[in-house]
């Protein structure tokens, strides 16, 4: 984006010397960089290059004083009338000098951003964490295996939002590696576990997703889901919790929480029904109805579908924009939205993950996991 800091008239001025010729050039020469600044140097930058913009070509302010309402008017006059007496001389220097701090500021600034273009954060092994552009991007990672979240996958996506949540991008991005965004929980995460350690695992489990569920309330800047693929289970409760969500018409969206004997998570109790309706919430969350990007879209649960041959070029070219949009603006925006219920979302988060705790030693959901490795077995 270019700064236009005014609309500038041509100059008229007599030259009676060479150094007056080369002080000529010299602002002639700002005034063209100045067009070519790639970064809006700000309302009071602006004001500054206006005043002695006018100061070197027409003298000291004798245009009369705009009225109280006219805002930009006034503004403008009074940036020009506090030059007094400065000689066009010597705001032609000043234009100048202006001028070319902007332009050294932005060429350093470039440098700075180019290397590197993008930072990537390491220590992950489930996940992938970069930021370009004052964008934060935590991409699920397990491709292998449709990216479905085990214990560790949980924790490195806890550590990298929170960390996200402190850093400087304007806005955070969640997305999956490959076909699929998510397949949700990683069911092996209930096999290998010896009887007398089950009550241990489910206490273990609901703490751990209360904690990752947390995440989703408390985080403080916009989040957005750009689901790329099928989306299952926890992955799809918590879509409820962002800010936007972005998905490819080949996504789907699925949450078969009886048909594996347990309960709804991710606020999806509370939130589905006052997204979607009661009705169509009943559908996904008691009888598994898994929906189309196109009726996710229609019910509300996704902001827009996209072709998934433009997705990626089409979502990622508008969280650009969105990240260039003022960030303190954007946080406490966010928060004051999210205010309203954010004590009701924690306590009913609570709520759901005790119940599950109790579903997960239920024998009808033992039963229901095992009948799900069974008949995949025989796949």
């Amino acid at each position: 984006r270019r700064a236009q800091a005014v609309c500038i008239p041509a100059i008229h001025l007599h030259m009676t010397a060479a150094t007056m010729q080369v002080s000529q050039k010299d602002f002639e020469k700002a005034q063209e960089q100045l067009k070519l600044l790639k970064n809006d140097p700000g309302n009071e930058t602006k004001l500054k290059l206006y005043a002695l913009f006018k100061q070197a070509t027409e003298g000291s302010c004798s245009s009369p004083k705009p009225g109280m309402l006219d805002f930009v008017k006034k503004a403008k006059w009074d940036a020009w009338n506090s030059l007094g007496n400065l000689s066009q001389d010597n705001a032609r220097q000043k234009y100048t000098e202006l001028v070319s701090s902007l332009v050294s500021a932005e060429s350093a600034g470039q440098k700075k951003d180019g290397s590197p273009e993008e930072s990537s954060y390491g220590g992950y092994e489930t996940i992938l964490v970069t930021t370009k552009n004052s964008i934060t991007k935590i991409m699920f990672n397990r491709p292998d295996r449709k990216n479905a979240i085990n214990q560790k996958m949980y924790r490195e996506i806890i550590k990298a939002l929170e960390e996200a949540g402190k850093d400087d991008s304007t806005i955070a991005v969640i997305t999956g590696n490959g076909d699929y965004y998510s397949s949700g929980n990683d069911l092996n995460n209930f096999t290998n576990v010896q009887p007398g350690e089950m009550e241990k695992m489910a206490k273990d489990g609901a703490v751990l997703l209360r904690e990752f569920v947390d995440c989703f309330i408390d985080f403080p800047k916009p989040l957005i889901a750009v689901v790329n693929g099928p989306a299952i289970g926890v992955c799809v409760t918590v879509l409820g919790l962002c800010d936007i969500v972005y998905a490819s018409d080949r996504a789907t969206f699925h949450t078969p929480f009886s048909h594996l004997g347990q309960s709804p998570e991710g606020c999806s109790s509370y939130l589905f029904p006052k997204i979607m309706g009661l009705a169509k919430a009943n559908e996904m969350l008691l009888f598994n109805k898994k929906l189309t990007a196109a009726e996710a879209c229609a019910l509300g649960l996704v902001t827009e579908v996209f072709p998934d041959r433009t997705f990626q070029k089409e979502v990622w070219a508008r969280l650009e924009a969105f990240a260039s949009l003022p960030k303190n603006s954007l946080a406490v925006s966010k928060q004051l939205l999210r205010s309203v219920e954010k004590e009701k979302l924690h306590a009913i988060n609570s709520t759901e993950c005790e119940v599950l705790k109790e579903r997960w030693l239920s024998d009808e959901c033992l039963n229901a996991i095992v009948n799900f490795f069974q008949k995949k077995s025989k796949l």
